[in-house]
């Protein structure tokens, strides 16, 4: 049996665009010769939709589309995801559902019942589960059939399963010709390898061809790596579709014929691309062609600059210089040079006048009191107000440019360097942010070697870096990752090799900086545990974890 892959990047709720691109596949399916086509969890309606599954009329919009596709799919099999309506009386209305066509007719609809609560997913908000699985009959054969997480509660894989059911348990009973499993899988670092492990482990235990095909794109805050592939039923790896990016590929479930494209070699390439296609799929989405930010001569807007313009190409991106009376030539020569590597266009905007006014105006509220981080903090503040003032003017998305580590730590200013509509570096720690810095670079100079080598600094005040208030980022980055990530306590760290206090220092600025990450504007989940909708913590309370 020939299958085509098709790995596709659906727009939430752009039921048109979605079904031209399904039909366009299915059409290029029945061309080469192949007898089923598959597509990725919800492909029709996008994932995730959120509280969109709420409103009666993107359900009938997805009802409409599945007929349309239908109509489409004359002589060939289709496998796609799509939302269905709960026949029982009792329940949710609706089931995230795989549904299997067979020459335009609807013959079996499969209900995904595994339904993840945990991280970034909240779907028995949503959904009514499927109660049992069964495989289809298709030309002879029997294909099982899953939605994404229904694999993942394999005992042994899990040692502490999530649910009480194992999906495909029950369906390796039956003498299954192929395993098929739709996803709409996140995208985090290296979980493409443990999508591996657990296919590969179903195939050699069911005996079976095993074909898992993944979403992908960007969704808010959500990336979808595609990256599908396909395992032969004595584990080994059949095919492989590339990762970040639509893909088609035929597989040969008889003679193991297949495709092998090229997906990232390291996680520095995959973080790349996901942040590029983050930037490419959120502004396409939300209307906007160009972005702006701030270059202030950093690791952190170099590498911004960078992926931006690698996105959505030089012309569509604005920097914008900024300095102070506390800006180092260095810095500016260094955001120039960079601009200049990459073709983007610059503009600069001086902004001590209007520090100076700034104080000028507070200055009868402040009599008597000196100088402090409020005046440290009016700097960022006045950029942040100068960028939403060049988006509101010329239409520029404004990308801001802080990191996971500063966010964690509430190294940021609220309305200052924090303004924008988007944070690609949002969920990358300060010491990767270097790392994929060096990786851009790899293939000639376009950050400027010495953004690399300088302390890092936020040129707030005369001779400032960020090591005067916090400890070294590789210090930072291992503690919230073993709190955030990992629930380690704080004795737990401490007992890891680091010091008492400055484990304690870095967890209490975590703690007091919720407030301010809840005001963070969206971008893309790169790590296990990213802050944001997958993190949900009170912002008022009274529990001390240090």
């Amino acid at each position: 049996m020939n299958v085509a892959i098709c790995q596709t990047n659906p727009t939430i709720g752009a039921f048109d665009e979605n079904v031209a691109t399904i039909v366009t596949n299915i059409n290029r399916a029945r061309i080469e010769g192949c007898d089923l086509a598959v597509f990725p969890e919800m492909a029709v309606c996008g994932y995730p939709p959120l509280d969109l599954l709420l409103d009666p009329s993107f359900i009938s919009s997805a009802q409409s589309a599945l007929k349309t596709i239908a109509g489409q799919a004359g002589g060939i099999g289709v496998i796609l995801g799509t939302i269905t309506q709960n026949k029982s009386s009792i329940g949710l209305p609706i089931h995230n559902s795989a549904v299997f066509i067979d020459n335009g007719a609807v013959k079996a609809v499969i209900h995904k019942r595994l339904l993840p609560t945990y991280d970034v997913f909240d779907e028995s908000r949503y959904f009514e589960p499927g109660v049992f699985s069964e495989p289809v009959s298709f030309r002879g054969r029997l294909i099982g059939v899953t939605v994404c997480e229904d694999i993942w509660n394999d005992p042994d894989i899990f040692p502490h399963q999530r649910y009480w059911h194992d999906p495909v348990a029950e369906l390796s009973r039956h003498k299954l010709d192929l395993f098929v499993n739709i996803s709409a899988s996140p995208f985090e670092m290296h979980k493409r390898e443990f999508r591996h492990r657990l296919l590969a482990h179903i195939a050699s235990h069911c005996n079976t061809p095993c074909v898992l095909v993944n979403q992908t794109g960007g969704q808010d805050s959500l990336m979808f790596d595609g990256a599908s592939f396909a395992f032969s039923g004595s584990g080994a790896l059949l095919c492989q579709a590339k990762d970040f990016e639509e893909d088609f590929l035929v597989l040969n479930t008889e003679n193991g014929n297949a495709q092998m494209r090229h997906v990232s070699f390291s996680d520095e390439e995959a973080i790349f691309k996901a942040i590029r296609l983050s930037i490419q799929d959120y502004t396409r989405r939300c209307g906007f062609t160009k972005v702006c930010l701030g270059l202030s001569g950093g690791i952190d807007s170099s590498l911004v600059a960078v992926i931006a313009a690698k996105a959505l190409h030089p012309e569509n991106v604005l920097g914008v210089l900024m300095p102070s009376e506390f800006t180092s030539k260095e810095s500016i020569e260094d955001a120039q040079r960079l601009a200049d590597n990459l073709g983007i266009q610059t503009v600069t905007i001086p902004i001590t006048p209007v520090f100076d006014a700034f104080k000028a105006s507070l200055a009868p509220s402040f009599q008597g009191l000196s100088s402090d981080l409020t005046e440290e903090n009016l700097q960022p503040r006045i950029r942040g107000a100068l960028l939403m003032a060049i988006s509101n003017k010329l239409g520029h998305l404004v990308l801001a440019t802080g990191n996971k580590s500063e966010m964690a730590v509430g190294y940021c200013t609220l309305y200052g360097d924090m303004a924008g509509g988007f944070a690609p570096l949002v969920d990358l720690p300060k010491h990767l942010v270097y790392s994929v810095s060096r990786y851009v670079n790899s293939n000639g100079e376009l950050i400027p070697e010495r953004v690399f080598i300088k302390p890092p600094t936020a040129e707030l005040r005369l001779g400032q870096t960020d090591q005067d208030d916090l400890p070294s980022y590789d210090v930072v980055d291992a503690v919230i990752k073993a709190k955030v990530e990992e629930h380690a306590t704080t004795e737990e760290i401490i007992r890891t090799g680091f010091d008492d206090a400055s484990v304690k220092n870095i967890l209490r600025r975590l703690l007091i900086s919720e407030y301010k990450r809840r005001q963070a504007p969206p971008g893309p989940k790169l790590t296990g545990k990213a802050f944001g909708p997958g993190r949900r913590l009170p912002v008022a309370h009274g529990f001390r974890y240090f």
